[in-house]
């Protein structure tokens, strides 16, 4: 392992430049092993998790649901909070901005964004939750490439690019994270469920997300001011595989459930106005249908 970590440090020197030496000795961050083993344990665990369940009842996890949720809401929260006051006191410049600019507003950007990757290794749990509840239709290809993938992306911006230009995709996306989880803790609890209504408009949030991300970045690669290309370039294409996946979560979950439901309403069968059918709300009936997406 430590072979294949040396290699892959020579290549990433000669295509973005030296490790940003300010992150060395930093928890999950000098060595891309404990990142790359935690990775593979993450698969492990969806694919042994799932096939024990099948002989299991389904756990509904339901105080647990809400302890997560309200912890991983409260850390995004604090993250954006702090991204933002610290770029705007610390003049960060919204087009391009370098790695190295003033040092205290520097080092408070890499901080939060230390958090920020620890944090893609928490909403692990999600995946988690969903094989305890048995909710496999929940874990599809996005969100597996979209967990798996984000752990270790942000593995190298914190080795390579750790603050600068990197700021804008994680305080965006931490916001969309306070909706985001919020939102789920809050369904968890039966009572609450029936009056939450916001749900696709989170998935709507998260396309404007990547959009401005990759906008953003654009910026950058136009008026470039010392960030590494590479990333910039690594940063639009994967913007642009989220924003295809997302798309057509969003088609496949809501335009043509909408569409069907005008369809059997239009052929003399009632679309369940009233909130009830056979004895189920039919919110209840469509939202176990409807994948989360995160």
């Amino acid at each position: 392992m430590d072979t294949f970590t040396h290699e892959l440090n020579t290549y990433l020197k000669s295509w973005m430049g030296p490790r940003d030496h300010r992150v060395r000795g930093w928890l999950l961050v000098d060595n891309y092993a404990a990142t790359f083993v935690l990775t593979v344990m993450y698969l492990l665990i969806l694919g042994m998790g799932t096939k024990e369940m099948r002989h299991q009842q389904p756990d509904s996890c339901t105080g647990l649901l809400v302890l997560n949720n309200l912890g991983v809401t409260l850390l995004a929260f604090y993250m954006f909070y702090d991204l933002v006051t610290a770029v705007w006191h610390g003049g960060y410049n919204f087009y391009c901005q370098d790695t190295h600019s003033a040092q205290e507003v520097d080092n408070k950007i890499i901080n939060v964004l230390w958090w920020y990757y620890f944090s893609k290794l928490i909403e692990f749990m999600d995946t988690f939750f969903f094989i305890l509840r048995k909710n496999n239709h929940q874990i599809t290809f996005l969100h597996i490439y979209h967990h798996a993938s984000m752990l270790n992306i942000w593995w190298f911006v914190m080795n390579w690019v750790p603050c600068g230009h990197s700021y804008f995709g994680a305080s965006l996306n931490s916001f969309v994270h306070v909706v985001m989880y919020s939102y789920y803790g809050l369904s968890a609890i039966p009572a609450i469920r029936p009056y939450l209504w916001w749900k696709k408009y989170i998935t709507q949030f998260q396309l404007i997300q990547f959009f401005l991300t990759m906008s953003q970045t654009m910026c950058a690669v136009i008026w470039p001011c010392g960030f590494p290309k590479g990333w910039l370039y690594f940063q639009i294409s994967y913007m642009v595989t989220l924003i295809f996946l997302f798309s057509n979560f969003y088609v496949q979950t809501y335009k043509k459930h909408s569409g069907s439901l005008k369809k059997e309403h239009h052929n003399g069968f009632p679309a369940f106005t009233n909130g009830h059918a056979n004895g189920t709300p039919s919110m209840e009936r469509t939202a176990h249908k409807k994948l989360r997406v995160d």
